[in-house]
């Protein structure tokens, strides 16, 4: 692992998702969102893996690189059109991380993998997919389920657990299980898990 290289990359992810007009409040600090998430991502990578591979931590790193670039408001409401936004994103972060990946002189199969990574690409048989997956899903049941679960309807919460507890590993959903989430919260989480058993 090239720690110079690295670390040149993950400065210039952060430097670019320090641009998000959208901000929130951290420990009373207002913040860029975006960047705020990239170091949400990496925390949790590290708490799953402790030594995790230079690809997963420049992944999890750009997992939402200048997402406010294309709000989900430009596509149509429904599934469908959901769908050919989240496919959007992942190409534009997967572009997006690997000019700079390039500019910092990394090698086309690196900048391929961690591209591949980002699209999700064989989720559920490669295990650093699966990895990238699960700390996906523990950043927003942890930090921003709460605040989606009250802006939304409960059927259609009970039915994002439900997709997202899917998508994760064992080792994922354990952790996930041992989260402290808001009371309501929790009780969103166990009647979906439940009516799913």
């Amino acid at each position: 692992m090239d720690s110079t290289r690295l670390h040149a990359a993950l400065a210039r992810f952060d430097a670019a998702n320090a641009e998000d007009p959208n901000v929130i409040v951290v420990n009373g600090e207002p913040r860029p969102k975006e960047l705020v998430c990239a170091e949400q991502m990496t925390a949790w990578l590290h708490r799953l893996e402790p030594s995790p591979s230079e690809v997963l931590q420049l992944a999890a790193r750009a997992q939402h690189l200048r997402r406010w670039q294309i709000p989900r408001d430009t596509y149509p409401e429904g599934r469908a059109a959901y769908h050919r936004w989240r496919t959007t994103l992942q190409q534009f972060h997967a572009e997006t991380a690997g000019r700079i990946m390039k500019d910092v002189g990394y090698d086309d199969p690196t900048i391929a993998r961690v591209q591949a990574l980002l699209k999700k690409q064989q989720l559920k048989t490669d295990p650093e997919t699966q990895l990238l997956e699960d700390v996906v899903c523990l950043v927003f049941l942890e930090n921003y389920f709460a605040d989606f679960a009250r802006e939304h309807d409960e059927e259609k919460v009970i039915g994002i657990v439900r997709k997202t507890w899917g998508k994760m590993s064992e080792r994922g959903r354990g952790a996930a299980l041992k989260l402290d989430l808001p009371e309501e919260a929790r009780r969103l989480v166990q009647r979906a898990l439940a009516e799913q058993a």
